[in-house]
């Protein structure tokens, strides 16, 4: 029973005892419960085979673990770089809207300019008895 609760304390951390990810931890769990519930004393070459079988599974669980990571970091850069370019296209489509503005507010500044000028002729226009 001890050895279950440690498998499944350390299936729930997801950490092993060297420190590594356990990707794998629940097959982990299930191979080290059959050994430990078998306890049967085979022949020296199902040993060595059994031990064979243990070693492709830390290679494969070692293998699992470089992938995710190297994922893992792939995604963050990839992350970092589309954040990087959101806010760059933002504070681009940004400057766009505030130079509008101001060649709104200019256009708006100008046509007031000319609107008066025109309002003072059509005044002098309709009273000629103004001189400028």
């Amino acid at each position: 029973m001890d050895m279950e609760g440690e498998s499944r304390k350390r299936m729930k951390h997801g950490i092993d005892e060297n420190g590594q990810e356990d990707i794998d931890g629940a097959a982990l769990v299930i191979v080290e419960k059959e050994e430990t519930e078998t306890n049967i004393v085979g022949s020296e070459e199902m040993e060595l085979n059994v031990a064979h079988i243990f070693e492709k599974i830390e290679h494969f669980t070692q293998m699992v673990s470089e992938l995710l990571e190297s994922g893992k970091a792939m995604f963050k850069e990839l992350s970092n770089e589309l954040e990087e370019r959101l806010i760059s296209i933002h504070k681009e489509q940004m400057e766009k809207w505030q130079e509008e503005i101001k060649e709104l507010r200019l256009l708006d500044a100008s046509n007031e300019e000319a609107s008066g000028i025109l309002h003072n002729a059509r005044y002098v226009l309709q009273n000629p008895h103004i001189d400028s």
